[in-house]
């Protein structure tokens, strides 16, 4: 167990409690990342969590360090998998989507994670990922109470500009940005709309496409 999966292995039921009280935020991330979705996705989601992201957007492989959060994750109809985004034990060229939400914050190394997903994409593939910026409101909240979060702790929030440096190194082009999420969880009313590009929503969805190139 590294010490950024430790809080979610012992945490998970707290840790998927989260999208039941916040639930017109996690509706804004998951129509935010509709938008990105291929229709019918032959994927893995790493990272995946209790599978809260997963299951709606058809995704039904799912590759967690923490046992505990892949338990929820089974029970939403995933088939799970222990293991981290850096080695994945997939062959090459296995899915035609890789979907990584709110994780490039825990990977030990992003460039390495991003690699592995290339490397498991067919050519053409796409890798969709939604995160929290770095640089936006509900990024600068977590960054500042770090110290007393068990989940952000250990976490190195990343900006979008950082994130498309570090995709275009590992094979991938073509990218689009929505966003979403333009209040606090908690002063949110019903579900955000969804913008193009990034910069003011704090949740930030991505897809980019494996280059055939490389």
């Amino acid at each position: 167990m590294t010490p950024r999966s430790e809080p979610f292995e012992k945490h998970a039921d707290r840790y998927d409690a989260w999208f039941e009280e916040y639930e017109y935020a996690y509706e804004s991330e998951l129509n935010a990342l509709r938008e990105l979705m291929p229709p019918k996705p032959d994927g893995v989601s790493v990272g995946v969590g209790t599978g809260r992201f997963a299951a709606p957007l058809g995704i039904r492989v799912g590759i967690d360090p923490s046992t505990e959060m892949l338990r929820h994750a089974q029970h939403r109809g995933i088939e799970t998998v222990v293991g981290v985004g850096e080695e994945l034990p997939f062959r090459d060229g296995a899915f035609d989507t890789v979907l990584v939400v709110t994780t490039v914050c825990f990977v030990d190394d992003l460039g390495k994670a991003l690699r592995e997903a290339r490397r498991v994409l067919r050519d053409d593939g796409v890798i969709v990922i939604g995160y929290v910026d770095a640089e936006s409101p509900l990024g600068r909240r977590y960054e500042r109470r770090k110290s007393k979060n068990p989940f952000y702790s250990e976490a190195t929030f990343v900006t979008t500009d950082e994130l498309n440096e570090e995709l275009s190194k590992a094979g991938f082009v073509d990218t689009k940005h929505v966003q979403t999420v333009f209040r606090m969880p908690e002063e949110m009313e019903g579900p955000d709309q969804i913008q193009s590009g990034y910069g003011n929503g704090s949740f930030v969805g991505l897809r980019a496409r494996a280059d055939d190139d490389t």
